[in-house]
């Protein structure tokens, strides 16, 4: 991963040409919030559920165009590398920023497991709601138990969950340790567990700018990036790792992280 400046140490050239992308993206952003969000909640019924759209339920590929579509808004030009596993799949990845959450929905619908917090950032704690995000109290046992339940009974019932064993963001400088426990949820469901590289920026030049800097809320870190200049976003689905044994997950865990670093530093 390439290092770059910390994120808000813009040069006052930089801070000039903030202005003309936010007198272009906020009135995007309001266009993306008031007129798609609405349609999007419509195409979201009971009557809709079960259609197909090119071979995944057509609720799902609303909301998978809606989240590439905030993306754009945000000025990332999404790219694809390989490809998600059909079917029940827990897939892991590094954890950035709160953009991961709509980056990867934008390439394969599936339930998150994110921190309590999120529940109540405007707009993106309602939006993680609806699609069906998993809520979890972190130093809560009782918490991660009932989260570990929920994950183990979607999967069984044939439905995908996306989880950041890390367990936090670490500023975009490294990926931490991944937590074994968490990977329970695959074993005790028989299901592959799918690790995915979040990648912002070539070869990750932009993982500190996407990350929060220190001490920054969401609220400053979502005006700063509407405000950053156009640059790719790269998901990659790397090699499935197969379920194992009880005594497997930490196996599974160590795995699923160097399979990501790796695809992270390119």
């Amino acid at each position: 991963m390439t290092p770059t400046s910390p994120a808000g140490a813009a040069s006052p050239g930089a801070a000039v040409l903030r202005v003309p992308r936010y007198l272009v993206r906020v009135p995007m952003l309001l266009w993306h919030a008031l007129v798609h969000l609405p349609l999007v909640l419509l195409a979201l019924t009971p009557v809709t559920r079960g259609w197909r759209w090119g071979g995944e339920p057509f609720q799902h590929r609303v909301i998978r165009a809606w989240q590439a579509g905030l993306m754009r808004v945000f000025g990332f030009r999404l790219r694809r590398a390989g490809t998600p596993l059909p079917g029940p799949t827990m897939f892991v990845a590094n954890h950035v920023g709160w953009v991961d959450i709509s980056m990867l929905h934008s390439q394969r619908m599936m339930g998150f497991v994110a921190k309590d917090e999120i529940s109540r950032w405007p707009l993106v704690g309602w939006l993680a709601a609806r699609g069906q995000t998993i809520f979890h109290r972190r130093g809560s046992t009782e918490s991660l138990g009932g989260v570990l339940g929920e994950m183990i009974r979607r999967l069984q019932y044939g439905e995908s969950v996306g989880v950041f064993p890390e367990g936090g963001t670490h500023g975009g400088v490294e990926i931490g340790p991944f937590h074994a426990r968490i990977f329970t949820a695959a074993v005790e469901a028989g299901v592959p567990v799918q690790p995915v590289a979040l990648v912002y920026g070539e070869r990750g030049a932009a993982q500190q700018v996407v990350a929060f800097g220190r001490r920054e809320s969401f609220a400053a870190n979502f005006v700063r990036l509407l405000g950053e200049p156009a640059r790719s976003a790269t998901v990659h689905f790397l090699e499935p790792i197969p379920p194992g044994g009880e005594d497997g997950r930490r196996r599974i865990a160590e795995l699923a992280r160097a399979r990501i670093v790796d695809a992270v530093a390119g």
